[in-house]
């Protein structure tokens, strides 16, 4: 990462550390000694798994500055001592942070952040040099190292925050302090943690608290919990479709297999657009994009124009075609929300059948049971015609559609089962929907059925 230069005093007294031995220049922010900045500090992480002081020497060797550490290390170099390195990283990160104006949008949400922060990062790309959180780097170690990545070219950031608790978005907004904030949708995903969805929604409002009065807030005005959200301090812009009281609002929506064509309504005007990716969800993560840059200074015109520009990372929302089969990957995570989302957009699908492959949605906890039967009613309910379910939490996905009405639904406790059985059974004309927790590894059916379609 290269960053602004900075001192080694100034970076001891904003993580509130002891510097022993010469104060010095570092030009970078790293905490994996993989992946080395020469001339940078190297923060000692101590994580479930490793400890980043065993890696001291190794940044050493490597062309480090400096290293911040909580406990004493053998090296020649100057060393920055702390309570707690996860803390500095974030009280350095914060410091770091303070030295840029430029727009900084920060989002949240319980699904659909990593698509919205993609487009977000087009939008203001048309109109600014602009970074952003890259993957899923969303954490207290992750946000930090996005922050770390701005420079003096810098002229916008884009930046995603994930929770699993109470007040984790506090902490990570006191950091980024952004100037704009999005909420993309308010579900179910941690409501093991936090117990209601009415939790959820406050534990996304704490962004509030990272915030001047009177910034933006971008709000999902077709969420029933987002769109009742009051808050004079802040300006609240809600986007959607179906609420005519939007400010920012999708109309005339033409879905395909590839995408959806649409006219996003703004100060009375009409801006057309195509949103290149399957499913109404991800016109919902275009308009909160849109909506943000906006906010920041980008014309309408070029905000709507970046959106067409957007392309579907990994196994996220991916349609590929085989063998005149349309298969939907989007097989980077799951959560009743995003699997419901997927259904429809399956559904919308024109297809000769449709197939739905469900796998298991982890880190439900208690509610896990609950959740998985409740996507096998829904699949039920838009009446897809086939579903395949592998994972033991599954079977309750399997279960319930059939009691729902059904008729065709397998269960596998495997991945190759699945894809064996599903290789079998495809026709021409038939759309596939892959769905499930990354931790399900998906990819494997999807290796063996395009291996199988080529033979």
């Amino acid at each position: 990462m290269i960053v602004k230069e900075l001192r080694l005093s100034q970076a001891a007294q904003a993580v509130n550390g002891r510097l022993d031995g010469a104060d010095g220049s570092f030009s970078g922010v790293y905490i994996d000694s993989r992946k080395p900045v020469s001339g940078g500090l190297f923060i000692a992480i101590e994580g479930e798994r490793f400890d980043g002081h065993d890696f001291v020497k190794n940044a050493e060797a490597d062309g480090a500055a400096a290293v911040l550490c909580r406990k004493p290390v053998e090296c020649t170099l100057p060393v920055i001592y702390v309570d707690d390195t996860k803390d500095a990283l974030l009280a350095l990160a914060s410091y770091y942070r303070g030295l840029f104006s430029c727009p900084v949008v920060g989002l949240t949400g319980s699904v659909g952040k990593t698509t919205t922060k993609e487009m977000t990062a087009l939008v203001l790309s048309a109109a600014y040099k602009t970074v952003k959180t890259q993957g899923n780097l969303n954490n207290d170690i992750g946000m930090p190292q996005t922050i770390f990545t701005m420079d003096d070219s810098t002229e916008a950031a884009v930046i995603e925050m994930g929770m699993n608790h109470k007040g984790e978005i506090a902490r990570l907004a006191a950091v980024s302090r952004p100037d704009i904030g999005i909420i993309t949708n308010i579900g179910v995903s941690h409501i093991e943690n936090l117990g209601s969805r009415e939790n959820i929604l406050r534990a996304k409002l704490e962004i509030l608290t990272g915030m001047k009065k009177g910034s933006p807030l971008i709000l999902n005005g077709d969420n029933d919990l987002l769109s009742a959200v009051r808050n004079s301090d802040f300006d609240i812009r809600f986007f959607g479709i179906e609420n005519p009281d939007c400010a920012v609002r999708a109309v005339d929506l033409e879905p395909s297999a590839d995408g959806t064509a649409c006219n996003i309504v703004y100060q009375n005007q009409k801006y057309p657009t195509f949103i290149p990716a399957a499913g109404i969800h991800n016109v919902y993560d275009a308009l909160a994009a849109f909506a943000a840059g906006t906010a920041a200074g980008v014309a309408p015109h070029k905000a709507a124009d970046a959106l067409r520009q957007y392309v579907p990372a990994g196994m996220r929302q991916k349609t590929v075609r085989k063998n005149g089969i349309t298969f939907i990957e989007d097989c980077y995570n799951a959560s009743p929300d995003s699997v419901k989302a997927g259904l429809n957009t399956l559904v919308d699908m024109p297809a000769k059948r449709r197939i739905a492959v469900l796998g298991d949605m982890l880190e439900l906890g208690d509610y896990a049971e609950t959740a998985h039967a409740e996507c096998g009613r829904y699949a039920a309910q838009k009446k897809i015609d086939i579903l395949i379910t592998v994972g033991e939490e599954s079977r309750h996905t399997a279960k319930a559609a059939k009691e729902s009405g059904l008729v065709e639904v397998y269960h596998e406790d495997n991945t190759d089962d699945a894809a064996k059985r599903l290789l079998a059974m495809l026709q021409d004309g038939d759309a596939a929907l892959f769905k499930a927790s990354r931790g399900m590894k998906f990819e494997n059916i999807l290796h063996i059925i395009y291996n199988g379609l080529e033979v």
